[in-house]
């Protein structure tokens, strides 16, 4: 039986985060009706590397899709759409049958300073989207992982069909298709429609100009129709096959939407595991110490602009889990969040922390000064 109010017709949205899959959902005029978490471990195989298992995001999404099924009663014939989003440049290899063929290289992920570094000897205009070609390539964009994967593990790259970011990934797991958003090959793999496309060249400079035939053709904008749930994903998800499923995005410029920024004249500030300052441009629009303006890459005909750090949040979870056991503990035992207990304890400090210095380029910076190899320190 259905709760009362809950008559529908509703939408669910699944957002893949750095430390969970959350899975919601809305009514048509977009207020939330249900809400879960599943959280799942990322791991470290060595300094300034960071993977996750594609199988442990399925499973999250199973959970809490049928959480809120469950929690709320809504049957599936009440859910009229299905939209996502997850982290991006994260790498997925799969073969031809849809099996990932190693664990996914992260977002954060930036093993690849010797592949982004070649960026620097080509003039090309696909650096424009590095601060107009005046600032270094970051590690964490897609053509210097390809090329990394090709050069360290060739066998894997050999039998990857697909090598592609993870909203594609969803994408294939949810309806079978192959499409790549729009998002994602602006604002991490240099695709730029005012230049034609690809920059083949720039490509195969770095050293994976063979990379393009394990890339989706179809280019998508945000939210188009791309098909209809399988019937293997529904049945695991509770939901029914053939529900309409619009193309996803990344999780930050999903917010930046979710925000209303969507023209020019406002800025997003999205917080999580990264954060991220992302902004709308009517015109191309390049600069030293910014990202962009990314053709194309949220609204159509608009340019986006962004600056932002790779381990702020992730930093402050590193803190909380190293050095604060036992107030995530007692949080934990009291139903309390460990983060609000730490606001309470420190809210005597004054600005400036005594002159306390914490660098968080656990991973690399990002902007204004971009720089993969660099790592954090705490100073003072």
């Amino acid at each position: 039986m259905v709760a009362p109010g809950y008559e529908g017709p509703f939408v669910i949205g699944f957002d893949y985060g750095t430390e969970s899959c959350r899975a919601a959902i809305f009514d048509l005029a977009g207020h939330p009706i249900a809400f879960a978490a599943t959280p799942y471990k990322t791991y470290h195989p060595r300094p300034g590397q960071a993977e996750q298992n594609p199988s442990d995001w399925w499973n999250a999404l199973v959970a809490s899709t049928r959480k809120v099924l469950d929690e709320t009663g809504i049957p599936a014939r009440h859910i009229a759409g299905i939209s996502y989003d997850a982290t991006t440049m994260t790498v997925v290899a799969m073969d031809e049958n849809g099996r990932e063929l190693r664990n996914a290289i992260m977002w954060m992920d930036v093993r690849a300073t010797e592949q982004s570094s070649r960026a620097e000897t080509i003039a090309h205009w696909a650096r424009l989207y590095n601060g107009g070609g005046t600032m270094p390539a970051t590690a964490e964009w897609y053509p210097f992982k390809a090329a990394w994967l090709k050069e360290n593990e060739p066998e894997t790259y050999k039998r990857a069909h697909r090598l592609v970011d993870a909203p594609e990934w969803l994408t294939h797991k949810l309806t079978g298709e192959w499409t790549l958003n729009i998002n994602s090959a602006a604002l991490r793999m240099y695709y730029n429609r005012d230049k034609g496309g690809w920059p083949v060249e720039f490509y195969e400079h770095i050293g994976c100009g063979d990379v393009f035939e394990k890339i989706p053709e179809k280019v998508c904008d945000l939210g188009v129709p791309i098909g209809g749930l399988s019937v293997s994903a529904a049945q695991e998800l509770g939901l029914l096959p053939g529900t309409p499923v619009a193309q996803g995005c990344a999780d930050a410029w999903a917010g930046q939407i979710g925000l209303g920024v969507v023209s020019p004249g406002k800025t997003a500030v999205i917080t999580g595991s990264s954060h991220v300052i992302t902004g709308q441009s009517g015109s191309p629009l390049h600069g030293e110490g910014f990202f962009g303006g990314y053709t194309d890459g949220v609204i159509p005909g608009q340019y986006t602009c962004e600056g932002g750090l790779v381990s702020s949040g992730s930093v402050l979870k590193w803190f909380k889990d190293n050095f604060c056991r036992d107030i995530t503990g007692a949080a934990e035992r009291l139903g309390m969040n460990p983060y609000k207990i730490l606001d309470e304890r420190v809210a005597d400090i004054p600005v400036g922390s005594n002159g306390l210095i914490i660098n968080e380029y656990f991973q690399g910076n990002r902007t204004p000064y971009t720089d993969s190899k660099a790592r954090g320190i705490m100073w003072g």
